[in-house]
């Protein structure tokens, strides 16, 4: 296989021989610490996507259906982003197919998570300034719609980067080996920068939509003398959706830091220390909020998920009231 981008490939091997390194000397326990973080979030969004499923409002509620997209959307990404860290770590390598599915399904739940945060806002914005025709607008069966339409545009830049690799050298896509990262499927220094180009013009749209959806709420809710109380709520919702979606930007910096680490350090002890913080604290720990900075503030869902978070014991709340 010929690689145009020769300087990304010799970062990414030595990486690998850092890894190779670290683990004949031991420092483990920081990869099971990282992962049992990420299995127990994934266990926490688990719980709050039953307790979404436990009544019939919470299934019809759009806005729910999309909050329980996004528990379902992070849960997926701390799992792949986890088995794919575990791959580098244990100095393993993928047959190029293999890997370019784990890679698909890692970059399409990253572009999902800022688009299910604009299609959220966008729903808290049509129930404030729109609040008559709510229910006609935001449909379940609309919101699945646009689900599906997010994932579309999710997966397809990566399977047009995995069409040009299948024709361009079939041969190195079902026999080849690699070290399973994103930029290893790369053959092409043009997919490097489209890749990059798609990933800014996602960020930027849905900042834009999210900066819009708030302004306009904030507005409607100083303006009008009933329901202000939903308001005033929807405001901060979508002020959370706002620091989710710094969150997920913090995610973009993940490579260059790395890349970064990885040229700079002087050993290997220090870029694999820079590395695991990077990835706990920049990859990881963002998706690993959305249950706690979302729904736990929400009265109608936290209730339930306590309750189901002690395993079903103490008292049930029978009702729920959705605002």
């Amino acid at each position: 296989m010929s690689v145009s981008n020769d300087s990304t490939a010799e970062v990414l091997l030595i990486h690998q021989q850092m890894f190779q390194f670290t683990l004949t000397v031991g420092s483990i326990s920081k990869v099971i610490c990282a992962i049992l973080m990420s299995v127990f979030f994934t266990y926490l969004n688990a719980i709050m996507v039953y307790t979404l499923c436990t009544k019939p409002v919470f299934k019809e509620s759009p806005r729910y259906i999309l909050f329980k997209h996004m528990l379902l959307n992070d849960s997926i990404q701390l799992i792949v982003t986890s088995l794919l860290y575990f791959l580098g770590v244990a100095y393993l390598k993928l047959v190029v197919a293999a890997c370019a599915f784990l890679v698909l399904v890692s970059s399409t739940t990253f572009r999902n998570a800022p688009l299910n945060l604009a299609l959220m806002s966008v729903e808290r914005y049509v129930a404030i300034s729109f609040p008559l025709r709510h229910a006609e607008i935001a449909t379940q069966k609309r919101t699945y719609i646009a689900i599906g339409i997010i994932w579309c545009m999710g997966l397809l830049h990566f399977l047009i980067d995995l069409l040009y690799v299948l024709i361009t050298d079939p041969n190195f896509f079902f026999v080849s080996e690699i070290f399973c990262t994103r930029e290893r499927l790369f053959i092409k220094q043009w997919q490097l920068d489209v890749y990059q180009g798609f990933n800014i013009f996602y960020f930027v749209s849905v900042s834009v939509i999210i900066l819009f959806t708030y302004i306009r709420i904030l507005i409607t809710a100083r303006s009008i003398s009933s329901n202000k109380d939903s308001a005033v709520k929807a405001h901060k919702t979508v002020l959370l959706h706002i620091i989710q979606l710094g969150l997920c930007l913090t995610s973009f910096l993940y490579s260059f830091i790395e890349r970064a680490a990885a040229m700079a350090s002087t050993s290997s002890s220090l870029f694999v220390d820079i590395r695991y913080l990077n990835y706990l604290f920049v990859l990881i720990l963002p998706r690993c909020l959305s249950p706690l900075i979302y729904g736990l503030r929400d009265d109608a869902v936290r209730p339930l998920f306590i309750y189901y978070f002690r395993c079903a014991t103490g008292k049930r709340k029978s009702t729920v009231n959705v605002h």
